[in-house]
């Protein structure tokens, strides 16, 4: 029997991002994003599809909001299209109005239905033409001063309704997917078979190093400019899977696991917290690893008030001899799912890379906590994608038990972090509410807890994990 460990003001909900969603790419003047530019390059997602329509949530989010509280939801995180905001994305660029009004018109309509915003600046949707114009991410000098604007421009008009900021959500798929494997968008590579341009042993790490003195330099401007006023908090959000030795005797496989953390979130957290990089990374990578100013260091350092955590997985890490190559990103290792005496990591699903192991969700929290002084943590994102769901029978779909067990264990896992490890966590938001645009997957893969109709109107369904995923946070969280 659950024992309710969560505090009484837990925030919990759903996430989304905008262009797996929203639709709408040329309504109200919203510019194009490198996802648009992406998905018409043949080959690059897997059914050929694209955001142009997802789940039309720009033109339904009356219909988002009456699910959110159907679901008994507390809070709903979301992001923002900037090129939705400001269609070229540049400092001197114009602002659109209607672009933005909706999302601050979004923001009442949630906060008149009792339903807390976390709200998303950037979700890997970067305005198309800063891309043409210098490089995008690459450019560290203009991306950091545009991105800082559009975050301005942003805490201005919605900072005293939205009291929870995410500056960025997984930095390490901007870099690593977006600029080493080219799997998304703007598809950068070294494999010239995939793409012109891109240097796999350097550019991500260009990359991620400017996206971190992006996400201070705004951080910096909320608390110098509006926190005080609007009395909100800021931070962002890293992915991490959790890691087990390949062989548990092995004491190279073990440290390899620590070396597979430090890859993944070290990379950004530690200069969050500690102002600088892993030492495993600076080893490994040398000079291709960009090095700290002491004004960088001193922006980023220091620049979270909660730890945003996305996680869904685990994976058995087996230590590599010899030198890693060039393009090496997970520390001169492997991730398997299967470890040395035969043992599956978890049950699989229609994501190659995701296999249920909940243990590993509370391991990885205390990982966290530990590792950072204890830091308030949100789970921003938390779910699953069911082997074969797009292929059954609309009845079976909405019979999504598979889920709901994915929920019920992870919830509780999460509760064990929090009462037996002590760590500080303050609300969960499962991904997703709608079956939506999975990215490279295209619309194959469904990760929402509604089922949305593609062929028939976007039409929204709730499945059984919708209906009843609250039971798990009734019995988890105190009672005031």
């Amino acid at each position: 029997m659950s024992t309710a460990v969560l505090p009484p003001d837990f925030l919990w909900g759903f996430a989304t991002a905008s262009y797996q969603i929203e639709g709408a790419p040329h309504q109200d003047g919203r510019g194009p994003s490198i996802w648009d530019t992406f998905c018409k390059i043949p080959g690059k997602i897997a059914d050929g599809s694209s955001g142009d329509v997802a789940c039309d949530s720009y033109n339904k989010s009356a219909d988002d909001i009456a699910l959110l509280k159907q679901t008994g939801a507390k809070a709903y995180r979301f992001s923002l299209s900037w090129s939705r905001v400001i269609p070229l994305g540049g400092r001197e660029d114009p602002v659109n109005e209607k672009g933005l009004g909706f999302y601050v018109k979004f923001v009442d309509d949630l906060l008149a239905a009792g339903i807390t915003p976390l709200v998303t600046l950037f979700h890997w949707d970067l305005p198309d033409n800063l891309d043409k114009r210098y490089g995008g991410l690459l450019n560290k000098k203009e991306f950091v001063a545009d991105y800082t604007n559009y975050a301005r421009v942003v805490f201005k008009a919605m900072g005293s309704k939205v009291k929870h900021w995410i500056t960025f959500n997984e930095p390490w798929c901007s870099s690593i997917l977006g600029y080493s494997t080219g799997l998304f968008a703007p598809g950068h590579t070294s494999d010239r078979s995939k793409s012109k341009v891109g240097d796999s042993s350097r550019e991500p790490w260009i990359v991620g190093h400017n996206l971190l003195l992006a996400h201070g330099s705004a951080v910096k401007v909320y608390r110098d400019e509006f926190k005080s006023k609007d009395g909100g908090e800021i931070g962002i959000t890293l992915n991490g899977d959790w890691v087990y030795p390949w062989d548990a005797e092995d004491p190279k496989d073990v440290e390899a696991c620590e070396r597979k953390l430090e890859f993944s979130i070290g990379w950004f957290a530690d200069p969050v917290y500690f102002g600088h990089y892993p030492a495993s990374m600076v080893s490994q990578l040398g000079d291709r690893l960009p090095t700290w100013t002491e004004e960088e260091k001193a922006l980023v350092k220091g620049s979270n008030d909660f730890y945003g955590m996305n996680h869904y997985t685990a994976n058995y890490i087996k230590h590599r001899t010899g030198t890693p190559e060039p393009e090496d990103f997970l520390g001169n290792l492997e991730s398997l799912y299967e470890n040395k005496k035969g043992e599956i990591i978890g049950p699989d699903t229609q994501s190659f890379w995701l296999k249920p192991n909940p243990l590993g969700f509370r391991k990885l929290m205390k990982w966290i906590s530990d590792r950072y002084g204890k830091p308030t943590i949100y789970v921003t994102e938390n779910g699953t994608s069911l082997k074969g769901e797009n292929d059954l029978p609309v009845e079976k779909i909405l019979e999504d038990d598979f889920r709901l067990k994915y929920y019920q264990d992870y919830t509780q896992a999460m509760a064990d972090a929090v009462s037996k490890d002590g760590v500080d966590c303050r609300g969960y938001m499962a991904w997703s509410l709608l079956d939506n645009f999975e990215w490279a997957e295209g619309y194959e893969t469904r990760f929402g807890v509604t089922y949305v109709d593609y062929a028939g109107g976007q039409k929204r369904y709730p499945k059984k994990s919708a209906k009843e995923i609250h039971k798990c946070f009734d019995a988890l969280i105190k009672k005031a």
